[in-house]
């Protein structure tokens, strides 16, 4: 039974339960599905069971190392969907102890290799027990990888390790008991605070513990990253700093393993979450993650009733304390569970989450999806592109208001001169000076910016002439079709001819472009606006005036994995626009290169390079770095800001996703290192590309170079 069917959260998240060590794996799966729970997480072999000492073949025997009784069994495939497996947390691969090492390798290969003829979904494995010093742990795990096509591996990563003797057990403790579970939660990062703010060592975890993700990132750095490779995740009763969680936004976490112990107990006796922890689980529920509750029932639930279900002829009767008839029947009996109440609760998390937005509903299927960027002056886009980029109803917004003031600021400046002063555009047109306004769309599509600009000719009361300039023939005819419904037959002209061999009749007082790609400048708009600046009189003004690209350093072992499946360097060599999701960026922004309409440099050079250098606190801890994020801010007009930047994002704003460039290797940074970047963009006669590199923390090989991957052709 789902948490809740949310259309805006991918329709619907599942919570599992780990089960004691069962002989019926499909009864155990009912039982708990009639409390709720969607799948089991169910151990492989009992506790007891130990792989046999090697012996000599007799007669070419291969005995199993399992008997019926030892082990999980299931012989249809139905069951396996609902069952993960758990491997026996007494293994202890790297041990200094030759024997136990060796049996506990035998043991591993043993239950992987049991879990995968199975056919389960994933296993559970458990933590290392020396986080750090686990080579032959990751050896049998990346050996098994090599050989599996689908069962995931979900390692158990504890948030935070206990400073000596890191072992992890399975088992939780007892519960805290508060009235509030708010009061808990501001005891527990009243602590934290307090800590920081007395001067103690900052960091990840509290001061005397281990950052569970360096454990983490050592076992899946040994394995290179496989994508069958996942981290689930065991909260504790203290959680790291909100800026250390962060972290694994950008990494395969599969499954949020939650302890009952975790819980607090409200004024009703009811289990509930404090604060962080129900924000930890929110955050998990819009990326995916699955939860999984361990251990035994720690809390007492009160009612009416004694919820304990009799049968009586088939049905499931309520019964009092002394086990006395109530005289009414429990629908289901899952009901009766004492996991029950920790199912509900995880139920009423996920469906108080926030409403997602129309625009985020609509990106679902974007998410995290690569796309190449467009080639707008070797292409000509499809009408289906077109209609996709015309429903961004808060771009033309932004692109009318643009205008208004634009022609407000023209108007006022004209009234302060005299006729003789006036551009020669104003005093050149037939019906005498001023009564018209020369506006340029150049590439102009469809024709939204002539629609977005007559509108705020309408409002500004001013009269215009507009060019329409369109290098795709068939946009040409849906710009026909637009004049002749709105009327502006007499008032636009249409020009259907690219913008860089076109000769204009007249110059213009304002040229409008949409050239702007995720990066600002990817999309040429710098080489095609400085072509057609020449269509500019004196003074006149480019909408866009400028705009400015952004790099952050980011984390997305997904979009690293996706890129690594082609298997070759070229895809390593590409920026993809993507609409980011799993990722996490590791440090702030910065700005790169800037771009200024009209260009009046001389001679115009848009090649560029820069450093950037990303600072990083020490308190958030190690990462990995994938690639670098991407966006950019671009000023219309005056105040008028048009943005991807994601502190100045504008609002409802949805035909540029964010560009990424990968890096062709993952990158260890260590807790306060900071990062740095250089980045060129390179202009030839026939195309421009960029090429990228990271110093630091450590230096890497320079990307794209010549172009020999990806350029845009001009």
């Amino acid at each position: 039974m789902v948490l809740g069917k949310r259309t805006d959260y991918g329709d619907a998240k599942y919570a599992g339960v780990q089960v004691p060590f069962t002989l019926d794996a499909p009864a155990t799966v009912e039982a708990y599905g009639l409390c709720g729970f969607d799948f089991i997480v169910a151990p492989l072999v009992r506790d007891s069971w130990r792989p046999p000492a090697p012996t000599v073949p007799e007669n070419g025997s291969l005995p199993s190392p399992f008997n019926r009784d030892d082990c999980l069994y299931i012989n249809s495939s139905q069951w396996a969907n609902q069952v993960v497996g758990l491997i026996s947390d007494w293994i202890q691969t790297d041990s200094p102890d030759p024997g136990v090492r060796q049996q506990s390798v035998a043991a591993l290969r043993h239950q992987l290799g049991w879990a995968a003829h199975l056919g389960l979904q994933a296993v559970v494995l458990p933590a290392p027990h020396r986080p750090g010093q686990c080579p032959n742990y990751a050896q049998v795990l990346n050996q098994t990888l090599q050989s599996l096509t689908h069962m995931a591996f979900w390692l158990t990563v504890p948030l935070v390790l206990p400073g000596t003797q890191p072992r992890v057990l399975h088992e939780p403790q007892q519960p805290q008991q508060a009235p509030e579970a708010e009061a808990v939660s501001q005891t527990i990062h009243g602590k934290q605070n307090g800590a920081a703010a007395g001067g103690a060592p900052s960091g990840p975890v509290m001061p005397g513990a281990m950052d569970g993700w360096e454990a983490w990132h050592q076992v899946r750095a040994q394995c290179d990253y496989h994508n069958l490779l996942g981290a689930a995740l065991l909260v504790g009763p203290t959680l790291p700093s909100p800026a250390s969680l962060d972290r694994w936004r950008g990494e395969p976490v599969k499954a949020i393993l939650l302890p009952t112990s975790v819980f607090t107990t409200n004024k009703r006796g009811y289990p509930v979450l404090p604060k962080g922890h129900q924000d930890l689980l929110a955050a998990s529920f819009n990326l995916g993650v699955q939860v999984v509750v361990t251990g035994e029932a720690c809390h007492s639930v009160s009612s009416t009733a004694n919820v304990i279900a009799v049968t009586a002829g088939g049905t499931a009767v309520a019964v009092g304390p002394d086990g006395e008839p109530l005289g009414f029947s429990i629908t289901n009996p899952g009901e009766s569970h004492p996991l029950r109440p920790y199912w509900e609760y995880l139920c009423f998390l996920f469906r108080r989450l926030e409403a997602v937005g129309e625009q985020e509903r609509q990106e679902t299927s974007y998410r995290d999806y690569l796309q190449v960027p467009l080639q707008p002056l070797q292409d000509n886009l499809e009408s289906q592109t077109y209609e996709t980029f015309e429903k961004d109803l808060r771009k033309y917004k932004l692109y009318e208001e643009a205008v208004y003031k634009a022609l407000k600021d023209r108007h006022a400046a004209a009234a302060a001169m005299s006729p003789y002063d006036l551009p020669i555009a104003s005093t050149s047109c037939s019906d005498g000076p001023s009564n018209h306004v020369v506006l340029m769309v150049v590439g102009a599509g469809r024709g939204p910016l002539v629609r977005a600009s007559m509108r705020a000719a309408a409002r500004a009361g001013a009269r215009l002439r507009v060019y329409a300039v369109e290098k795709n023939p068939n946009a040409i005819v849906h710009i026909q079709q637009m004049l002749r419904s709105e009327g502006w037959e007499k008032d636009v002209i249409i020009v259907s001819a690219d913008m860089r061999h076109w000769q204009a009749p007249e110059p213009a007082d304002i040229l409008v472009s949409e050239l702007l790609g995720s990066f600002g400048d990817n999309e040429l708009s710098p080489e095609c606006l400085d072509g057609a600046q020449r269509f500019l009189a004196p003074g006149g003004i480019s909408i866009p005036q400028s705009y400015t690209s952004f790099l952050a350093p980011a984390t997305s072992h997904k979009l690293h994995h996706d890129v690594k499946s082609y298997k070759d360097l070229e895809h390593f060599e590409t920026p993809y626009v993507v609409r980011l999701h799993r990722h996490h960026l590791l440090s702030p922004t910065k700005p790169l290169f800037t771009f200024s309409h009209p260009n009046n440099d001389a001679p115009i050079d848009n090649s560029r390079y820069g450093t950037v250098t990303f600072p990083r606190d020490p308190a958030v801890g190690a990462a990995v770095l994938h690639g670098f994020a991407g966006y950019f801010e671009c000023t219309l007009y005056g105040d008028v800001l048009l943005s991807i930047h994601p502190p100045s994002h504008s609002e409802n704003m949805f035909s540029w996703f964010p560009i990424f460039f990968p890096l062709r290797e993952p990158v260890y940074v260590p807790a306060g290192a900071p990062v740095e970047v250089q980045m060129w963009r390179c202009c030839s006669p026939h195309k421009v590309w960029y090429e990228w590199a990271v110093t630091a923390p450590v230096a890497g090989p320079i990307h794209n170079v010549g172009g020999r991957s990806y350029w845009v052709g001009l």
